[in-house]
């Protein structure tokens, strides 16, 4: 599922708040590494300025990250020269923990250098999101005294000219055919128009002045608002009017007639880089389409197996009907849908201690999408707790269309989402202790992705399935995940069309048919993301299975999971070698 935390890409931030520090006693090579670790979430920050709003660095708090094309190469640049910094730092003088920190440093710039050249960035919008709900990133910025409603009017001021740039890095899309697919990209212009209005105050925009902290003026409540109001009405809704002019008269036009990164002008090339890159492995991506295939024949057996248990008459393709239509599945209300998704979690969170055996300190909550992308958004996301650990992690859940959300997908999902999935892992990622932070809040895709579907077996192991429509969708969820492979490489390598894919996808999981096609042109706008779920989960079926086997009535699944999730998340070979480790030392235990 998507997680929204967006800092699980291929450059990070390194370090934030208080990490690791190297000791007066400490190699040269430990302090050359640190310093480097330093200097660069320095600079993460100053390029950055939203994303230091919400670690707590507020002195670009009236500021939007410059994306000129200037900015753009600059930051490149300095990326290639960290880069050289690290590869003069003696490997062999650091400790075993800061081999890895070096080794995992090393890969993720090797990668964010590489991707640079395909210049992703020049597609900066999709259905999923973009500059068109700009406004959302308010809620995760502090809005505690009066400088802080000054700087984010400031924000609101300087909207045009990142409007600008944006437009001019779609306007060079344009030039050069490095753009998206003309089906999902319809979808932005009605998210557009929700940003034109006729009055300031019913904007998105418009929220944070809606209300103020109490210790606040009378006078200082009347000019903030004011100045809010006129920033909307001058910069912002003109910014928007601007952005749909292009957009639909000349953006739309010239985007991909068809679905798929292979219209790309290195299309081939770059979506072999994008599997690789998410997966962590080096699977090419025929080979991934095939382990999908062979995965979705394994999973409809399973399925198969449901269908007779539970008595239904006829085929798995009328089964999956009847489980997408029958209103006894749904709920009738929006309010209804979130009740049921909060009683789900605290069915859940007791249980978890069965198969985890370190627990995080931060809690989550469960709350809505929000409505303005909910049309246009999968079923479920998270978002992590915040660095300072002043606000808890949030597993967000579509209320949009509640007979679309059927219950038997709800307790997998839930696992997924919060615990002891994607909340748990990330939480206590966040609590590892000394470790540099850009592993703290940040990692690998493949890990992340495939520790949340990974999760969803668990349910088995806490005794959460004994309905048998609740384990139908944790089955339903993991083959959405296998399918995933197939329609994911299909669409980018092997050319199909989107009704194709629609069509595999339908006929292979029960996921009703508004979740598909939002998920198929989720696929279309993020090449290769989709990928990481499936590789990385059955990477941990592997490895739990070896385990199992090798270590017999000694294997604890407490014990084993916590091994998984101690180092953060980490590439897929990595992990591999630190269960591997894991099992002969315990197996040299008396």
């Amino acid at each position: 599922m998507q997680i929204l935390k967006i800092l699980f890409v291929t450059v990070l931030f390194v370090g934030v708040c208080v990490g690791q520090t190297p000791k007066s006693n400490d190699s040269e090579a430990t302090k050359a590494l640190y310093a480097l670790f330093d200097s660069e979430w320095k600079r993460g920050l100053a390029n950055n300025p939203v994303r230091a709003s919400q670690f707590g660095d507020l002195s670009a708090n009236d500021r939007w990250t410059d994306n000129s094309f200037a900015a753009i190469e600059r930051r490149h640049n300095e990326t290639k020269a960290a880069l050289e910094k690290i590869k003069r730092i003696d490997r062999s003088k650091l400790s075993d923990s800061d081999k890895l920190n070096y080794d995992l440093f090393k890969k993720q710039y090797e990668g964010g250098i590489e991707r640079h050249k395909y210049k992703g960035y020049l597609y900066p919008i999709n259905q999923r999101g973009g500059i068109q709900t700009a406004h959302s990133v308010a809620r995760f910025l502090k809005f505690d005294t009066v400088k802080h409603y000054e700087d984010w009017v400031s924000r609101l001021n300087a909207f045009p000219d990142r409007m600008d740039q944006t437009i001019a890095l779609m306007k060079e899309g344009k030039r050069l055919n490095i753009m998206l697919a003309q089906k999902v990209l319809s979808r932005v212009p009605s998210q557009i128009d929700t940003q034109i209005v006729d009055d300031p105050e019913k904007s998105p925009w418009f929220s944070r002045f809606e209300s103020f902290p109490e210790s606040f003026s009378d006078a200082d409540k009347k000019r903030l608002t004011k100045a809010g109001r006129e920033a909307i009405s001058k910069k912002i809704i003109p910014s928007y009017k601007k952005l749909k002019k292009f957009f639909v008269e000349e953006y739309l036009p010239a985007s991909y007639p068809k679905a798929g990164i292979w219209q790309h002008p290195m299309g081939e090339e770059y979506y072999s880089f994008l599997t690789r890159s998410f997966t962590t492995t080096n699977m090419t991506p025929k080979e991934v389409h095939e382990k999908g295939l062979s995965e979705v024949k394994r999973i409809r057996s399973e399925m198969e197996k449901i269908r007779e248990k539970v008595g239904f008459k006829g085929d798995l393709k009328a089964f999956f009907e009847h489980l997408r239509t029958d209103p006894k599945y749904f709920y009738k209300t929006p309010e209804e849908l979130l009740n049921a998704y909060r009683a789900i979690s605290k069915r859940i969170d007791p249980e978890v201690p069965k198969v985890i055996k370190t627990m995080p300190r931060m809690p989550y909550g469960v709350i809505p999408i929000p409505a303005q992308i909910a049309p246009d958004t999968t079923t479920a996301y998270y978002n992590s707790p915040s660095a300072d650990g002043l606000r808890a992690g949030y597993y967000y859940v579509n209320l949009y269309k509640p007979e679309t959300r059927p219950k038997w997908e709800m307790m997998a999902l839930s696992i997924h989402e919060a615990v002891p999935g994607h909340h748990l892992q990330i939480a206590l990622q966040q609590e590892l202790g000394e470790v540099p932070n850009f592993r703290k809040f940040g990692g690998f895709t493949a890990f992340t992705e495939g520790w949340g579907l990974y999760s969803e077996s668990l349910g088995e192991d806490m005794g959460l399935y004994g309905d048998p429509y609740d384990k139908f969708g944790q089955l339903t969820y993991e083959m959405w995940r296998a399918v995933r492979l197939v329609v994911d490489t299909g669409i980018h390598y092997f050319k199909w069309d989107r009704d194709k894919a629609i069509k595999f996808f339908m006929d292979n999981a029960a996921k009703t048919e508004q979740d598909i096609v939002n998920e198929i042109d989720r696929y279309i706008a993020w090449p290769g993301q989709a990928l990481a779920y499936k590789i990385g989960e059955l990477k941990m079926q592997e490895l739990r299975a070896r385990a199992t086997k090798e270590l017999g009535d000694d294997f604890d699944i407490r014990f084993f999971n916590d091994v998984l999730l101690e180092n953060g998340a980490v590439p897929l070979d990595i992990l591999e070698r630190h269960v591997d480790e894991w099992i002969a030392k315990t197996k040299r235990k008396p």
